[in-house]
């Protein structure tokens, strides 16, 4: 199938109270495992790749965007490519051309000041371009001599209305927002604010992102999504899945040089791990409270 535009998948998934979740890809095993699972599910998904995925292949984004394009063209499973947490605007200016229909642009270690004017900037160029774009917003910071704090640190809060006039003031699509969790979590113990993303929800009128999603409950991210969350990032996760397949492929069989075999082994636990957490994040819709 074609590629889908990530802003008609995220507001397919709002118009019916739900969430498209969005799983960050390495290599092209991650790609074919959350494929596959989508075809399992029957549901849509967003392949996203990081800035960092981008600095691990050489700073080169081009071969995992076209990895990831070719699988999602030959699935039956509605798929986008996101290009994530982007804070080079030399890598943003290359998405266009990989065949991502989104950037999430990360200028959250900005002051405001500085935040707005540089994600303004990526929201011009990227409409011009037929691009989606998502930001985030945590604190801004300048509080005790302390820096701005990025959506997922730990003990970051979205304050709605400085939410509010950011997005007036940068005309993004999407907003990620500091409720709770936190990246590359490997507990899924985190606690999401939801008195605080039920007001963000009344205070924006555009779809909310839930990043660190790897370290949220499977009930925590139900009442998320059942509370305004219409896009679920997940990473860390599925780096652990793979992992502990690999790892445990070669205990045992310490002798084995066929990297096919353990690849293999990690490739069918992300599979599992995305059927997992897809379907979390899929049937929230139908349990909200």
């Amino acid at each position: 199938m074609p590629l889908c535009p990530t802003g008609e998948l995220v507001a397919e998934a709002a118009a019916h109270q739900g969430a498209v979740a969005a799983f960050n890809v390495i290599t092209l095993e991650h790609v074919e495992a959350v494929v596959a699972a989508a075809e399992a599910v029957g549901e849509p998904v967003i392949l996203q790749v990081s800035e960092n995925a981008v600095k691990f292949h050489g700073g080169r984004p081009h071969p995992i965007a076209a990895a990831a394009v070719s699988a999602a063209r030959r699935s039956s499973a509605d798929i986008a490519l996101h290009l994530d947490h982007v804070k080079s605007e030399a890598l943003l200016l290359e998405a266009a051309d990989c065949g991502f229909g989104s950037v999430m642009f990360d200028a959250a270690h900005l002051s405001y000041r500085d935040n707005v004017a540089a994600t303004r900037r990526a929201a011009q160029w990227a409409h011009a371009h037929g691009l989606w774009l998502e930001a985030e917003l945590g604190e801004v910071g300048g509080k005790d001599g302390n820096g701005p704090l990025d959506a997922h640190a730990p003990g970051a809060r979205t304050d709605p209305a400085e939410a509010r006039r950011y997005v007036e003031e940068t005309g993004v699509d999407a907003l990620a927002v500091a409720i709770g969790s936190s990246h590359a979590m490997t507990s899924r113990d985190a606690r999401i604010d939801h008195d605080l993303l039920n007001t963000l929800r009344l205070t924006l009128d555009l779809p909310l992102v839930l990043h660190g999603s790897s370290g949220v409950s499977d009930q925590e991210i139900q009442r998320a999504v059942a509370g305004g969350i219409s896009k679920v990032n997940i990473g860390t996760a599925l780096s652990i899945a793979m992992t502990r397949a690999v790892r445990a492929a070669l205990e045992a069989d310490p002798d084995a040089v066929d990297p096919r075999g353990y690849l293999a082994a990690g490739r069918r636990a992300v599979t599992d791990t995305v059927t997992a957490l897809l379907t979390t994040v899929t049937t929230a819709a139908a349990r909200t409270v």
